[in-house]
């Protein structure tokens, strides 16, 4: 029996090629143009969220500074000029503070003679700016005080008390307290002054403003108590702990003291507005 076998089916290579060629185009199409219409619009999708985020930001600014408006519209008219007499008041303690820092101690005496006003305008911008402060040094002095008082017994608290006022009398006293009070181009003086009414084996308290000491002329720190030591008072403790300011204690030394030139401490200027 003859059996006639059908010829095997050809298959077009060429159209199994273009149907994967066609296959591969379209791929090839989405990671070409499509793809970066789409990246396109994924970009702006991400610039419009940004936007988005970043209005309410914007927009709380705002409140803000409309808050701020309306807190200043609800002030009375007496309570605005309590306002603007007081940064006039903060300007002029700022101006009389720089000017103490940087004449001698008779003129700054002229000046308050002269008008006996900024005397209070002084002293109240420094009672403003002290409370600022962290740690006022006065309170740290008025313990050290309030201490001896305690070893001595309280039937010499007032004996105490008026010795540290009896500078003016030219009575030897036992304490002397220099709180920022080194102001001035005169503060050589000042010290001469203070050695001269301590008893010997007196205590001498000073605080001081850690950027005054911030000069070549004085030498910093050290320059400053290598000064006190020849002009008669060892340093027995000196705290930098406080940010702002240095506390020292001497004592009145037995030495004569020795000639040295003036103390040039760093004057505390303002920036002008």
């Amino acid at each position: 029996m003859d059996q006639t076998l059908a010829p095997p089916k050809k298959v077009s290579t060429s159209t199994s090629m273009g149907k994967k060629g066609r296959k591969g185009g379209s791929k090839g199409g989405a990671k070409g143009k499509p793809a970066s219409a789409g990246g396109g619009k994924k970009v702006k999708q991400k610039s419009k969220t940004q936007q988005v985020a970043a209005v309410p930001k914007a927009q709380h600014k705002s409140q803000q500074k409309q808050g701020k408006a309306k807190a200043k519209k609800a002030l009375t008219p007496a309570e605005r000029l309590a306002e603007m007499r007081r940064k006039i008041d903060g300007g002029k303690f700022r101006m009389l503070n720089e000017q103490l820092y940087t004449t001698t101690g008779d003129s700054a005496f002229s000046t308050f003679q002269s008008d006996p006003a900024l005397f209070d305008v002084y002293h109240h911008g420094f009672r403003e700016m002290a409370d600022k402060w962290p740690t006022n040094p006065l309170d740290t002095f008025i313990d050290y005080v309030k201490c001896v008082a305690d070893c001595i017994g309280l039937e010499r608290v007032l004996v105490l008390i008026l010795a540290l006022f009896a500078i003016a009398f030219a009575v030897l006293v036992d304490i002397g307290v220099y709180c920022l009070a080194l102001m001035g181009t005169s503060v050589r003086e000042y010290v001469r002054e203070v050695h001269r009414v301590l008893k010997p084996g007196g205590v001498l308290k000073i605080a001081e403003v850690k950027s005054r000491f911030e000069s070549e002329a004085l030498g910093g720190i050290e320059g400053f108590v290598q000064t006190l030591r020849k002009m008669g008072f060892d340093c027995k403790q000196k705290d930098e702990r406080n940010k702002m300011f240095v506390l020292f204690e001497l004592v009145k030394s037995t030495r004569k003291p020795q000639k040295v030139g003036p103390i040039e401490f760093k004057a505390c200027e303002y920036k002008r507005r």
